[in-house]
C-alpha cells in the first residue's frame, strides 16, 4: 500500500481510483454507523476522499492507510454532526411539537445495511440509542461493533490510549443498557 501512497503523491489518478474502490465501503459504512443517514454518509464519504486527495502529501506513513482513513472519516462525521446540530437546534425543538403544542417524538427509522435482524423494531431502537451516545462513545462503539476494529485499532483512529478506548466502550455499553432496559423489561 505504500506504493499507492507514492503514486498518489505524484498525482496518479488511477492510484486514486484504486484507493477509492478499495476503501469506499469501509468509509461509507463507518459514516453511516455514526451519522445514521444514508445521504449524509454519502456526502461525508465524498468529503473524506476529497480530503485524502488534497492532503496525501501530509501522510507520513506512520500509521496504516486504514487508520488514516478511519481518522478522517470520524473527524468529518463529527464535524457534520456539529454543523447539523447548530443549524437545526431551534428547528429540532419546534419540530418536536405538533399544532396543538403536544409533544411529538418520532425520529426517522434508520436501517443500516449490515444489520440483518428479523426484528427491525429492535434494530431501529438500538440505532436510536446509539445515536444518543456522547460523540466519543458513539465513535468507539461504532468502530468496534459495526466495523470490527480492536481496541488498539480504535485507539489509533481516535488518537487515544487503549485503556481510554476500553473505558469509552464500557461507558457506551452501560449507557445503551440503561437506555434499553425499560424497553426490554416491558417485552418480558
Amino acid at each position: 500500500m505504500t506504493d499507492i501512497i507514492a503514486q498518489l503523491k505524484q498525482g496518479n489518478e488511477a492510484a486514486f481510483k484504486d484507493l477509492v474502490a478499495r476503501w469506499q465501503g469501509m468509509v461509507y459504512n463507518t459514516a453511516l454507523g455514526i451519522l445514521q443517514n444514508a445521504a449524509d454518509a454519502e456526502d461525508v464519504a465524498q468529503e473524506v476522499f476529497m480530503q485524502v486527495f488534497e492532503s496525501v502529501g501530509n501522510f507520513k506513513g506512520e500509521s496504516q492507510i486504514s487508520t488514516w482513513l478511519y481518522r478522517i472519516t470520524v473527524t468529518k462525521c463529527l464535524d457534520h454532526l456539529r454543523k447539523k446540530t447548530r443549524k437545526k437546534r431551534w428547528g429540532k425543538v419546534y419540530s418536536l411539537f405538533g399544532q396543538q403544542n403536544e409533544l411529538i417524538i418520532d425520529p426517522p427509522d434508520f436501517h443500516h445495511p449490515g444489520v440483518q435482524l428479523a426484528d427491525k423494531e429492535r434494530a431501529s431502537l438500538l440505532f436510536k440509542a446509539i445515536g444518543q451516545l456522547p460523540e466519543s462513545q458513539k465513535v468507539a462503539f461504532v468502530l468496534q461493533k459495526l466495523e470490527g476494529l480492536s481496541s488498539r485499532e480504535i485507539a489509533g483512529v481516535m488518537d487515544a490510549s487503549v485503556s481510554a478506548v476500553e473505558g469509552l466502550l464500557h461507558r457506551a455499553k452501560q449507557n445503551l443498557r440503561d437506555q434499553l432496559e425499560d424497553y426490554y423489561r416491558n417485552e418480558e
